[in-house]
């Protein structure tokens, strides 16, 4: 993140979308969008299949801050219109998962603490520290994210479910929450399982 003690008054300038950086390797270079969403289904595929694979210490690393360094826009690009049953979809998810953690990590820590009391087994799957803080939020979604490279890409699915699943009902129990915003994180929930369970059974594709 940007150092903004020094930044004071300097407007603040999102990531440029930089799918060529990455993406684009996997296209040959082609900008084609349908080269393109292949190439992104290769790339979700090496990052999740080949990470435990590579035997680099880096990777996870990389692998959580992969939408810093190439822009959630262009994970958006070529994620974002694949199905929740695939590790391209699956990926998509849970960058953007952890783009909403970053973007408000108070008032999320916040819904998460309304809804751990009501949803104790989600709470402990998704294993935050106690209490749930900012802080803690952000390095809870960077470990389920690193854990892709370090563990089974079933418990990443999981935990990163059980979370979302907190917060949904933490949102309902808000004042002020709209329905809309409950049933988006309760539905990214819902996938996020669902996928797990794809994953555990005959691996997603």
């Amino acid at each position: 993140m940007a150092d903004q003690s020094s930044g004071k008054g300097r407007p603040h300038h999102r990531p440029a979308p930089r799918t060529a950086d990455f993406f684009a390797a996997f296209a040959g270079g082609d900008a084609d969008p349908e080269r393109l969403r292949e190439a992104g289904d290769r790339a979700a595929h090496l990052l999740v299949r080949g990470a435990r694979e590579s035997g680099d210490a880096d990777v996870a690393d990389r692998l959580v801050h992969l939408a810093d360094t190439e822009g959630i826009e262009a994970i958006a690009e070529v994620w974002s219109g694949s199905t929740p049953d695939s590790l391209a979809g699956c990926l998509w998810r849970l960058y953007l998962l952890r783009s909403w953690v970053y973007a408000d990590p108070a008032g999320v820590a916040r819904e998460f603490e309304a809804g751990r009391a009501s949803a104790q087994v989600a709470r402990v799957v998704a294993g935050v520290a106690d209490p749930p803080g900012p802080d803690q939020l952000r390095a809870m979604i960077d470990e389920v994210l690193g854990g892709i490279a370090r563990g089974d890409f079933a418990d990443v699915l999981f935990r990163a479910a059980a979370f979302a699943r907190v917060v949904a009902t933490g949102r309902a129990g808000l004042p002020g929450t709209s329905d809309v915003g409950v049933r988006r994180m309760l539905g990214l929930a819902e996938q996020l399982e669902a996928a797990g369970h794809v994953e555990l059974a005959r691996g997603l594709g």
